[in-house]
């Protein structure tokens, strides 16, 4: 636990760095804000670009999903205790290293795309100005994810507490990066339209990260996450209906 406090405490304070670092924007035709974080700074490549977001990416998922992430790396550490196996530590890194990993590189998929679309609404004054109806598009599609068995299929994937046990029929290193891997694609997926609608509302916003973090945290930690999970998505299809209104 004391541990975690300090990854956890070392990555919200990267976060807020990160975040009053990249504060402002470029305003754009269509009355929105270009996110700095899809900017190369003066004198900088396009590889140490990158190489900022992917670090920023990091502290971002670290901070916004261990407190959720948890309850499931302290169960596997039980598991491994109660499997007598000796060393409980070394595995459960492991696990949280592969689970991080599934989100590092969904980091990678993301950075080439928003630098791609960033640098197409530059060049392109209409389709700059198109950006509020696309993002009220992009809300309501997050809205409609969560009423999906695929989002229901992956929170409870997340939620199983057997999912992340340990066994003794394979070496614990082993088996803790696998259920790393695997408890990141389920998160990943249970954790897809909160996600979605980070992005679209501002990624560096730490109002709009703490609110999303908190709702991750709620839908896998509660004892019936299904109103949240509702709640949620009627919220996220208003506010792109919203959006999209204003527009025209």
């Amino acid at each position: 636990m004391t541990f975690s406090g300090l990854v956890f405490a070392v990555s919200a304070s990267a976060t807020i760095y990160f975040c009053r670092s990249m504060s402002g924007g470029m305003p754009m035709p269509g009355g929105w804000t270009m996110s700095m974080m899809w900017m190369r700074m003066p004198g900088q490549t396009w590889a140490a670009s990158a190489a900022m977001f992917m670090l920023m990416w990091l502290a971002m998922m670290v901070a916004m999903m261990l407190p959720s992430a948890l309850p499931m790396l302290l169960n596997f550490r039980r598991s491994l205790i109660g499997n007598r196996h000796e060393n409980a530590g070394a595995p459960v890194i492991v696990l949280a290293s592969g689970y991080f990993l599934v989100w590092s590189l969904i980091g990678a998929a993301v950075y080439p795309l928003g630098v791609a679309f960033a640098l197409a609404t530059m060049r392109l004054e209409w389709l700059s100005r198109m950006v509020p109806v696309l993002s009220g598009a992009a809300l309501i599609a997050a809205g409609a994810i969560q009423f999906t068995s695929w989002k229901l299929s992956g929170l409870r994937q997340c939620r199983d507490p057997q999912s992340c046990a340990a066994s003794q029929s394979c070496g614990a290193l082993r088996e803790g990066w696998r259920h790393g891997l695997r408890q990141g694609v389920s998160c990943f997926v249970c954790c897809a339209a909160p996600m979605l609608a980070l992005l679209v509302l501002g990624a560096m916003n730490l109002a709009v990260m703490v609110l999303i973090a908190a709702v991750i945290a709620m839908e896998k930690l509660m004892p019936k996450p299904e109103p949240v999970v509702r709640i949620l998505g009627v919220a996220l299809a208003i506010s792109g209906m919203i959006l999209i209104v204003r527009f025209f």
